[in-house]
Formats: C-alpha cells, structure tokens, sequence
C-alpha cells in the first residue's frame, strides 16, 4: 500500500477532508436556499454508507488525513451516519472525527453518536430570537437547536461550537446578543462572512457583513484581545472576550482570505473530489469505485485532483464566478 500527501502545487498539503453526506437539508435558511428548496440529488447518485467509508479509509490509510468532518446538507439526516462515524473510528481513533449542523435531530442522535467516536460539533445559529431564527430558517425550530446544543455539550461533543452569519438587516444588531449567550453556556462562537454559495446568487460583497463590521458591533459591548495561540491552517481569528477566557472568532474568507494556509479538500455527497469550496471543477471517484478500481488507483485520482488546485479562492478577480453548486450540495 502506498502512502503519499495530498499535496498542491504550491505547497500545501490537505489533511483535513470534509465529507458531505447529503444534499438535502430540513431548514430552508434564506441565504442559503429558496423556500421550496431545490432539485435534490437522485438516491442513487449519493454514496452509499459503504461507498463513504471506503473512500475515508483510502484517504486516512494511503493519504494523511486526520480530521473528517461531515457535512451536508444537513449530515443527521443521514440513517447511517452514527454507523459511518464508528467504522471510521474503528479504522483509526486518532482520526477526529466532527460534523456541521443545524442540531434539529443533535437531541436524539448526541450521545449514540459520541459513543460511536464523534469528537466534536459545529452548529450552525445565526440568532437567539426566536422570531428572527424563524425569518431566516422558514421553520420554527428554534427550541430544537437550543436543546440540541445542550445534549451535544452533555455528551461531552466539546468544545461545542457555534457558527453564525450576519444578515444585513436581519440579525446584524444581534452580534453581542448571540455572543453573550454563547458565553453564558460555555460554546464557542464564530461568525463568519457570508460567502457567494446560496443557490439563489443573490450574493453581492456589498450586502455582505464584513468582518470589520463584525468586531465594530461587538466592540460595542465587549472587549476584544488576539488570543495568544497562532491560528495556523484554522480559519478563524480567535480573539479573548474581556481578558478571557471566554473567545470569539471571526471567519473572514472574503475580506482576510487563508488560502496560503488552507489544509483541506472536500468530497461531495455524490462522490466527487473538490479541492477548493469555490472550484469550478471536480474529479470523479464515484464513477471509478462502482466501476471496480483499487484503492491504489482511486488514491492516484484523488493525488491528481489535489494538484490542480489553485492558489486562492479568487472572489476579488474580476473573473470570477460562484460555483454552480451551492454550499448545500458542496458540503461546508
């Protein structure tokens, strides 16, 4: 068996690889969706729980990746995933092992899924106001989220984290608010600019809350210092809220991109290889794992498609266009 990196040619090399298990997505958040939601992927597109593992083992076993994080969609609609979350356990329990979610099914899932190897949650709240959450969401769910939040901090998947996304003129005057709430419970929050991924492209960088906004706002209540750990290859700004210990962190992909730094590829629901959120290219696996290929082989594909990368995301380029996938079906 070969062992290689997932390496780019400028250098860096992916170790974190993010696993979209579904496109489909039970909230219908207005900046990520429209209301009806969208043309999900046929059932027999997606792979199969099997088909996941295989790929996760080949890039765990021959090509240095450490961290799976599963995303969707909405990664607990998935039946299987509690079952994917202890195979990959069983292949390697220094791997970790996380998803990214919107915590409706976390209440009932949390504590089957940490003692299946789960590390970690990220959960993705834009508000604590119950009629706010409902105009972004299109569901009344709120109360949902909160106890999800709880059972996943009580089944020990911590640090619990909190993603969020301002909205100009929807939830920007609720910055402090969210952090101070996050405080209170121990999660820690991050918000993040929004990104040219809604299926809508109705995107545009001057609707966009920038992350200059985004200290402005919370400068109005607390006090933020750069926290002393390096940030690294992680995405976010990490500051202490009031000398600490209390953090926040900041994701500012458009305004402060870390392409320079960035250590991860993507694999789609339906099994495609990106190597970038915002490629406008993918590499198929599925097609060569029901086609009978090895792990060596399906490993060479995937070494391939990492090297086409390229050196940023490139939003600011006049050249620029969003990729015909949403986040929904990217997988975060």
């Amino acid at each position: 068996m070969q062992t290689r990196a997932l390496e780019d040619s400028f250098g860096r090399v992916a170790s974190d690889l993010r696993v979209s298990l579904t496109d489909r997505c039970n909230l219908r958040c207005n900046y990520c969706m429209p209301a009806e939601g969208l043309d999900w992927l046929p059932t027999d597109e997606v792979l199969t729980d099997d088909e996941v593992v295989r790929l996760v083992r080949i890039g765990v076993q021959q090509l240095g990746v450490r961290e799976v994080r599963y995303t969707g969609g909405e990664p607990l609609i998935r039946r299987g995933l509690v079952g994917i979350v202890e195979q990959v356990h069983a292949l390697d329990p220094t791997v970790e092992q996380s998803i990214t979610t919107n915590a409706l099914g976390l209440q009932r899932n949390a504590g089957a899924l940490a003692a299946a190897g789960l590390a970690r949650v990220n959960v993705s709240l834009d508000t604590v106001r119950r009629e706010t959450f409902h105009q972004i969401t299109r569901r009344d769910r709120f109360d949902d989220v909160v106890a999800g939040l709880a059972a996943a901090d009580a089944a020990g998947l911590g640090p619990v984290k909190v993603n969020a996304v301002l909205l100009r003129g929807t939830n920007d005057d609720q910055a402090a608010e969210l952090l101070g709430w996050c405080l209170e419970r121990g999660y820690e929050l991050r918000f993040i600019e929004q990104m040219p991924l809604d299926a809508q492209h109705d995107w545009s960088r001057e609707g966009m809350i920038t992350a200059e906004e985004i200290f402005a706002r919370l400068a109005e209540v607390f006090t933020l210092t750069p926290a002393v750990e390096p940030r690294g290859s992680a995405p976010a700004e990490k500051f202490l809220v009031d000398g600490g210990p209390g953090t926040v962190g900041v994701i500012a992909s458009v305004t402060r991109p870390f392409c320079g730094d960035c250590d991860r590829v993507r694999l789609t629901a339906d099994g495609q290889v990106r190597n970038c959120l915002f490629a406008r290219h993918e590499s198929d696996l599925r097609t060569a794992l029901r086609s009978g290929a090895t792990d060596d082989e399906i490993a060479d594909r995937w070494v391939v498609a990492m090297g086409t990368k390229a050196a940023g995301h490139g939003i600011d380029d006049v050249t620029f266009l969003q990729p015909d996938r949403p986040m929904s079906a990217i997988g975060g």
